[in-house]
C-alpha cells in the first residue's frame, strides 16, 4: 500500500481548499462554552477559541472538569458544549452524551455526517476533507481552522513552495520549531506528528517564543536544527544551525499548521519509512484494541 508523506498531504489539502472553501464558522453564538476534543482535536479547539472565553477539556479530564463546573451550569452561566472530532467516533460519542446529561446544548464539529456522535448531537457542522492516512488529520483540522481564519490556501502554498531548506537538512538528528506566542497552540500539534510519524526515532520539539526562553535550549548541538517562523532567532540552538522562515502577517493558524506539517513531512521523507511500515498493523491490531474494539481502523481514511 502506498502511503503519501504528510508534506504531500499538506499540498493536496491546500489545493483542495483552494477549490472548496470550508463553511464559515461563526463563534459569536458561543458564550463561555465547553470545548472538548482529543489530542489535536483538543488543540484545534484551543486555536478556534483562542480569543474567546471557553472551558477546555479532553478525553482524560472532561468528566472531572464538567463535574467541577456543575454549579455554574446549574446557574445557567454555561449552556453549550462544542465537541470536535474528525471521525465523530471513539471518545466524542461519550463526550456528547455526557454534555447532554448536564443539560448542555451540544454542537459537533466533524468530517463525518453519519457518525455516532453526529446522530446524537443537537447541532452538527460538517467539514469536507480529502482521503489521507490514518492519524495525519491534515485536511480535517486545517478545514476547521480556515473556517474561522479565512486564510487564502493558495498564499499558504506559495510560502511552502518558496521555502529554502538548508543543504544538510536531511542530516540533522533533531529539530525544534519556535513560533510566535499567539500560535502557542500549534506547538503540541507539531509534537504530535513526532509521536505519530517517528515514535522514538526522531526528536521534534515545538515552543512558542515565550516558552523557548525558559531553558529549552541550554544544550546546543550541531545535530539540532532550530526552525524559527516569523522571528529573529539570536539565542536558541547552535548559531550555525538555525533556520529562520518569514510568513506574511495576514496568514494565521492554518499557515502555521500547514507549513510546519510540510516540514515534518520532509523530515519523514528523509528517514526510513517508520510510519509506512507500522500504520497498517496499528490500524488492524493494537490501535482499535486500545479502545476495546475488534473492528479495524481504516489505514487510508476516505475523503467526503
Amino acid at each position: 500500500m502506498e502511503i503519501m508523506s504528510i508534506s504531500e498531504n499538506a499540498i493536496k489539502a491546500l489545493d483542495f481548499f483552494s477549490e472548496n472553501k470550508p463553511p464559515k464558522l461563526d463563534l459569536d453564538g458561543f458564550s463561555l462554552p465547553f470545548v472538548v476534543g482529543s489530542v489535536n482535536a483538543f488543540n484545534t479547539g484551543k486555536i478556534l477559541f483562542s480569543d474567546k472565553a471557553a472551558v477546555f477539556a479532553d478525553e482524560s479530564n472532561f468528566k472531572t472538569v464538567i463535574k467541577s463546573y456543575s454549579p455554574i451550569i446549574e446557574k445557567g452561566l454555561i449552556k453549550k458544549a462544542i465537541v470536535i472530532s474528525a471521525s465523530g467516533e471513539k471518545d466524542s460519542v461519550w463526550e456528547v452524551e455526557l454534555a447532554k446529561e448536564y443539560g448542555l446544548e451540544t454542537t459537533l464539529l466533524t468530517c463525518n455526517a453519519d457518525s455516532s456522535a453526529a446522530r446524537i448531537a443537537d447541532k452538527v457542522v460538517v467539514y469536507r476533507k480529502i482521503a489521507e492516512p490514518y492519524s495525519y488529520n491534515m485536511s480535517t483540522y486545517l478545514g476547521m481552522m480556515l473556517s474561522v481564519t479565512r486564510e487564502d490556501p493558495k498564499k499558504i502554498k506559495g510560502v511552502i513552495e518558496n521555502l529554502e531548506f538548508p543543504k544538510n537538512f536531511s542530516e540533522y538528528e533533531s529539530f525544534a520549531f519556535v513560533l510566535p506566542d499567539r500560535f502557542v497552540n500549534v506547538c503540541p500539534m507539531i509534537e504530535t506528528k513526532e509521536h505519530e510519524l517517528f515514535g522514538g526515532h526522531v526528536s521534534i520539539r515545538a515552543f512558542s517564543q515565550g516558552h523557548a526562553r525558559h531553558a529549552k535550549f541550554i544544550v546546543r548541538s550541531e545535530k539540532d536544527l532550530v526552525i524559527t517562523i516569523n522571528g529573529e532567532n539570536e539565542y536558541f540552538g547552535h548559531p550555525d544551525h538555525r533556520w529562520n522562515i518569514s510568513v506574511p502577517e495576514d496568514l494565521s493558524f492554518g499557515a502555521m499548521m500547514a507549513i510546519s506539517y510540510y516540514i515534518c513531512g520532509r523530515i519523514q521523507e528523509a528517514r526510513p519509512p517508520y510510519f509506512t511500515e507500522s500504520i497498517d498493523n496499528y490500524c488492524k491490531d493494537y490501535g482499535p484494541k486500545a479502545y476495546g474494539k475488534d473492528t479495524p481502523f481504516e489505514t487510508i481514511v476516505p475523503g467526503n
